[in-house]
């Protein structure tokens, strides 16, 4: 005779819920992206309540709260005046641009906090693409992943831990990993855009850096949303190439995507909660359609549940600082 089941019975209180949770949150889990510029004041974000384009003093008093919260990985994304941008981006690679310089300081006040340093020339090209653009359109994939290679050389030198390219080049990968290894950097890892996604949620982080296309749009190198199979030949690729962790972006929609690398791969497994994601949790919760916590916290549980060891979030240090509260 086949016994009732009753499922009810793990979850009848709180120690017996935690006995059978299959995913957990902490602060440990969160990189938090930080925009920086080199004005002397911090700019609110329209698009983004509650996220700033920090100064450089504004920058080390987030970072020291951040800190604070348990937070102990940060990424770093410029807003670079126009006059400073050209079509070739070679603003990437000046070792004495707002990126390096913010490294170094940094790394002078908190030598163990993990700095991650996105890799593409989108902030710093006068086109607005991650790559170098031919007169025809044409985004070139090998002249851009040279320059791509002298970028993540500075963010290197000036001491970054982690090299993030997030421009979708062919092949960017095991360039970046043999220029790094040949100037003596083995040790600074690669966190990989393998599955980046041609997304509409990127409004609002384009309207922090100015970076939109200035004509065309990404879709010849961000990957088509209608695909999975492709993000998992990405992720072959990446390892091949010596990618040490691997990223899906956007997260909330591409779950799957998360899952299917996840089951595929044994890197570890990064997912961004982006700038769109980011903007329409916190305007349902302004307008108290949504309580903030509860759903925050639940959509960042997905992501881990999907299978992602980390994931960057604009709202790691609420996160964090609920989870601590609870």
């Amino acid at each position: 005779m086949r016994l009732p089941q009753r499922p009810r019975r793990n979850r009848s209180n709180t120690v017996v819920r935690a006995f059978s949770r299959e995913a957990e949150l902490a602060p440990d889990r969160f990189i938090l992206p930080l925009f920086i510029h080199e004005k002397n004041e911090n700019e609110p974000i329209e698009s983004m309540p509650g996220c700033f384009r920090l100064s450089p003093k504004g920058l080390m008093q987030e970072v020291e709260g951040a800190a604070k919260d348990g937070i102990g990985a940060i990424v770093l994304f410029p807003a670079i005046d126009d006059s400073l941008k050209d079509s070739h981006g070679s603003g990437s690679y000046d070792s004495e641009g707002i990126i390096p310089r913010t490294i170094r300081a940094m790394k002078d006040r908190w030598p163990d906090l993990v700095i991650v340093t996105d890799v593409a020339l989108d902030p710093y090209s006068s086109d607005g693409h991650d790559g170098i653009v031919a007169e025809d359109g044409t985004i070139l994939n090998d002249e851009t992943v040279e320059v791509l290679c002298r970028q993540a050389l500075c963010q290197a030198q000036a001491g970054a831990d982690i090299i993030a390219p997030s421009d979708m080049m062919d092949g960017r990968v095991g360039a970046i990993r043999t220029a790094l290894d040949a100037d003596g950097f083995e040790h600074v890892s690669i966190l990989a855009y393998t599955a980046k996604y041609a997304s509409a949620f990127y409004g609002p982080f384009r309207d922090a850096l100015d970076s939109a296309p200035k004509s065309g749009d990404k879709k010849t190198y961000q990957m088509d949303p209608a695909n999975v199979r492709e993000a998992i030949r990405e992720a072959q690729l990446d390892e091949a190439e010596g990618a040490d962790m691997l990223m899906v972006k956007p997260a909330a929609a591409y779950l799957d995507v998360i899952r299917a690398l996840r089951e595929t791969s044994p890197l570890p497994i990064a997912a961004y909660q982006v700038s769109g994601e980011y903007a329409m949790l916190k305007a349902a919760s302004e307008r108290g359609w949504l309580d903030e916590q509860k759903v925050v916290l639940e959509s960042l549980l997905a992501i881990r549940r999907a299978g992602a060891d980390v994931i960057l979030t604009y709202y790691a240090r609420q996160a964090a600082r609920w989870l601590q509260e609870s």
